[in-house]
């Protein structure tokens, strides 16, 4: 199974959750999305372990079955067509988790995330 960390997923991971521990141990490819990274990145800034935190995680995407999933021009197209889907059913997710959702739908990878507003999205395919 390939799968997408959502960035609590990969802080449950890092807690030693048995469910996330368990999901990274069998999954063929684990991909962090750029937005994912920048969260990650922007939460250790704010806390008071930045050294150890961004030590840890410079390990994890140093791993061979890990990679940065990035956004291009047709990841646009999966966000506008999710966007204008959340609208027509007056639903709003943050603009973050919008960018995982259309990159998750656009690769067709399975997203390991803890937020429940994903289920709004039934293409969107959540662990």
């Amino acid at each position: 199974m390939n799968v997408a960390l959502d960035t609590n997923a990969y802080s449950d991971f890092m807690r030693g959750s048995p469910d996330r521990v368990q999901i990274m141990r069998t999954a063929n490819k684990i991909h962090v999305p750029l937005i994912v990274l920048a969260e990650l990145r922007a939460g250790f800034a704010a806390g008071n372990q930045e050294s150890s935190n961004a030590g840890n995680l410079q390990r994890f995407l140093g791993s061979p079955r890990v990679s940065i999933l990035l956004p291009d021009e047709q990841t646009t197209h999966h966000y506008a067509q999710l966007y204008c889907q959340l609208r027509k059913k007056a639903l709003v997710i943050p603009t973050n988790d919008l960018w995982i959702a259309a990159l998750v739908v656009q690769h067709n990878i399975v997203l390991c995330t803890s937020d429940a507003h994903f289920k709004h999205l039934p293409q969107v395919v959540t662990c």
